[in-house]
């Protein structure tokens, strides 16, 4: 597949887009260009603020190339052309694209649209009303005795209202709704459907000013004064609160979906290729854009290459890591020894013996396995085991028991009797001792021929001269 990330002239929507001319060639790999503008973006990203190992131009360069030459052996592999690989880069691409479609007046008009669908529902419906209410809770399974008991006390309480009490004082007083009863009883602006459907209908059925009488709904018995009744908000009090709910329901990536199908309808084409427009468009004028998606790319190619051809071989050939351990075994030493073995706790004395009749003999990589079919069978468990390759200092027991430390070993409640038994090294003397440095070392290796390879295969230009302006153009 041809990278679209194109630095030259580029069509966009009947008009030639050119891409900033003073972007001269640095190097070409296997004939490939590279502009200056790319290895700066990667140079100056690999050595920012921060970074502790950093490179003068001179020596970044031998690291770009490696980089590059992977990649075109990446690509003559044909990576470039598997479905996971265009999937995942697409998804990557345009979610750096996609951003850029959505306008502060696309927000605003879907911020606008949300209000005035609410608005309408909402007024449409009766509009809203600002109730207070006195409470006397009556529980769902309530008995005779408690439901009468309710009811007397709600008559009382607006017995009390119709001789002149004040509503506020009796609500802070005498509410079981106790989130209202401090602010006299007061509920903030309500619509229909978002409170009890008996509560709701009272209401609503009285004008500003008017209480009603007792109303029970499942929660109670209430006594409702209209404080205030009217229309939706005003637009300006509340996009605020519409901006936030966009953002917080992740709204953006369907104003953008719209918009995208919008102007493919207006433009008789499809969304994609109107994405595909503005990407260009963006990187026309945006080098560290344009990067950034090569960067991407080129990234994926090298991560499924080196993969291919490093890290996954190395670590699946068993045979070419014993064989390199052999060749290099003089690398491998230890500052101190360590014990390769196990340290063990048991209920019974005789299984001290028993766990070491069962793995003698046995590789050091089947002891684990052994020991849980032969010790831990059918949910029960006769020992507990940790095995490793220990230093001192690693494990209480093994240290007292193999490396002569005076130190306290805490036994496990139901496991007292403790025991170790392995063999203790001065130095590794098989691959799986140090298997992980192993394997580092044999993928270094590997890497470094692979390398080898690719600068004899493909061919490397670079131009000194532009090479000097890098960063200083």
């Amino acid at each position: 597949m041809k990278s679209k990330l194109l630095i030259g002239a580029m069509l966009l929507c009947g008009n030639i887009v050119f891409a900033q001319v003073d972007d001269p060639v640095v190097m070409k790999i296997n004939g490939q260009p590279v502009s200056r503008s790319e290895f700066e973006y990667s140079f100056n990203k690999n050595n920012s603020e921060g970074v502790i190992d950093k490179k003068s131009v001179d020596e970044y360069v031998d690291l770009f190339v490696n980089y590059k030459l992977k990649v075109e052996a990446a690509k003559e592999a044909r990576l470039d052309t598997l479905k996971s690989f265009l999937n995942e880069f697409a998804g990557y691409r345009d979610q750096q694209i996609r951003p850029a479609m959505i306008t502060d007046a696309d927000i605003e008009a879907e911020a606008r649209r949300i209000y005035e669908e609410t608005r309408s529902r909402i007024d449409g419906n009766g509009g809203m009303t600002k109730p207070a209410h006195i409470l006397v809770m009556v529980k769902q399974k309530a008995d005779e005795a408690q439901q009468k008991a309710a009811k007397e006390r709600i008559d009382s309480i607006y017995n009390a209202l119709q001789n002149g009490a004040d509503f506020a004082e009796l609500a802070k007083k005498c509410s079981d709704d106790k989130g209202t009863a401090a602010n006299g009883g007061e509920l903030q602006w309500i619509a229909k459907g978002m409170t009890l459907k008996e509560f709701e209908d009272a209401a609503w059925a009285l004008e500003k000013g008017q209480m009603s009488k007792p109303v029970l709904s499942p929660a109670g018995w209430h006594i409702i004064l209209l404080k205030d009744k009217g229309n939706f908000f005003d637009y300006d009090s509340q996009r605020a609160d519409i901006v936030r709910y966009i953002e917080q329901r992740g709204l953006r990536e369907k104003i953008i979906d719209n918009k995208l199908d919008s102007i493919g309808k207006a433009q008789n084409t499809t969304a994609e290729k109107v994405l595909e427009a503005k990407r260009l468009e963006l990187e026309a004028n945006d080098s560290d854009l344009r990067n950034l998606i090569k960067e991407y790319y080129d990234g994926l190619l090298l991560y499924e290459i080196s993969n291919r051809t490093v890290w996954e071989k190395a670590a699946a050939d068993e045979a070419g890591l014993v064989a390199y351990f052999k060749k290099n075994k003089k690398n491998y030493k230890w500052d101190a020894p360590r014990f390769k073995g196990i340290a063990y706790h048991v209920k019974d004395q005789a299984d001290v013996k028993a766990v070491k009749d069962a793995v003698k003999g046995l590789p050091f990589d089947q002891w684990a396995d052994k020991l849980r079919k032969t010790f831990n069978n059918d949910s029960i468990l006769r020992i507990r085991v940790e095995k490793g390759i220990f230093k001192q200092g690693d494990n209480a027991l093994v240290d007292r028991e193999v490396f002569g430390v005076d130190t306290i070993a805490k036994g496990l409640k139901d496991y007292p009797i403790d025991a170790v038994y392995g063999q203790k090294l001065k130095a590794p003397k098989e691959m799986t001792d140090v298997k992980a440095q192993v394997l580092a070392d044999y993928q270094d290796t590997l890497e470094k021929e692979w390398v080898e390879g690719l600068r004899r295969k493909y061919a490397v230009e670079i131009d000194e001269e532009v090479l000097k302006t890098v960063n200083k153009h």
